[in-house]
């Protein structure tokens, strides 16, 4: 995207994706330590290096549209608003997450006032939950879209087809949004994906089908509101894969350079979408280094106040626990 076209975004939509990316990944950077320190039970799924694709495709979003995240899912919660004292309380299990502390890491976007009603951590059972949603939304004669995120690990999955298909068939406003970091835990995609390419696929089933570098925030933004204006015109589901890659391992416990090429992760940490953003953004007189720097001193500081506030929390009490049941059998 050249600087012309650049300057067709806000001074202050730009500043916004900026913040919001340094946000998930000073966040997520905080979160690995904690975990490295012993401070977070069970696995936690690091966001590292695809900040572009939460936030460029959040950013194209309305506030009535519905979202349905991922076990990779803090960026997509921090994008979309969801205070990073409840992310994070419901990381360290504590009783200000969103879900009480009672989810983990695996569930810690789900928040009701953001229009996230699910993060789960069964690969591709998004999907056809996100289609249920649609479907809603047609019944209603709603403008609203429900957008579901997946790795490239879910592609190959019966739900995946499935709610493609059916998507398809009743032309329901949803936007399947596929992450494509190129491995499904230590497993390349080269390795067990048939075919040219995951939009291709998609576009077997008669859909829009794009494709975007996740790494370039702006060009995730730009695809995303053109896959959403043939949605909400009555077109049917439309398709995103973001190229993109996770800088550090599948989870906090791996470090994520046995069973990937030294070369390839050098390559990639090259195309941060951080740095991107922000040198384009100098580049085209929008930004400068105090500003960006500001910009960073400001969230680490929020982070660390947070942190502190989060570690001192209490969990959900026991006596408690039974009011969050539906219902108690006599």
């Amino acid at each position: 995207m050249n600087s012309h076209q650049q300057l067709l975004i806000s001074r202050d939509k730009l500043l916004t994706m900026l913040r919001k990316m340094i946000e998930i990944r000073m966040f997520e950077e905080r979160v690995e330590k904690l975990y490295r320190e012993g401070r977070i039970q069970g696995p936690t799924h690091l966001y590292i290096g695809q900040e572009g694709v939460a936030v460029g495709v959040v950013e194209a979003l309305e506030k009535d549209d519905v979202v349905i995240s991922t076990y990779r899912g803090h960026g997509h919660g921090i994008a979309r608003g969801v205070p990073m004292k409840a992310v994070l309380g419901e990381i360290l299990g504590k009783s200000v997450g969103t879900c009480k502390g009672l989810g983990g890491s695996m569930h810690a976007p789900i928040s009701a006032e953001h229009n996230i009603p699910l993060a789960t951590a069964i690969v591709g059972s998004g999907l056809p939950i996100a289609v249920g949603v649609a479907l809603g939304f047609k019944y209603r004669e709603s403008r609203n879209v429900a957008v579901t995120f997946f790795g490239d690990g879910a592609v190959n999955t019966g739900a995946f087809h499935e709610a493609l298909n059916l998507a398809a068939a009743w032309k329901l406003p949803v936007l399947f949004v596929c992450e494509n970091n190129l491995y499904a835990m230590t497993t390349p995609i080269k390795s067990v994906f048939a075919g040219e390419s995951i939009a291709g696929r998609a576009a077997c089933y008669g859909m829009p089908a794009y494709t975007a570098l996740g790494s370039d925030v702006l060009e995730v933004y730009e695809t995303t509101l053109k896959a959403l204006e043939k949605i909400r015109a009555g077109g049917g589901p439309a398709f995103i894969e973001c190229r993109t890659y996770r800088f550090k391992g599948h989870g906090a416990y791996d470090l994520g350079t046995g069973y990937r090429p030294k070369v390839e992760i050098e390559e990639w940490l090259k195309r941060d979408p951080i740095k991107s953003l922000a040198e384009k953004m100098k580049s085209a007189g929008l930004l400068r280094d105090e500003e960006w720097k500001m910009i960073e001193d400001d969230v680490s500081k929020q982070l660390e106040a947070i942190v502190n506030e989060v570690l001192n929390s209490p969990v959900y009490g026991y006596e408690e626990l039974a009011s969050l049941v539906y219902s108690n059998p006599v």
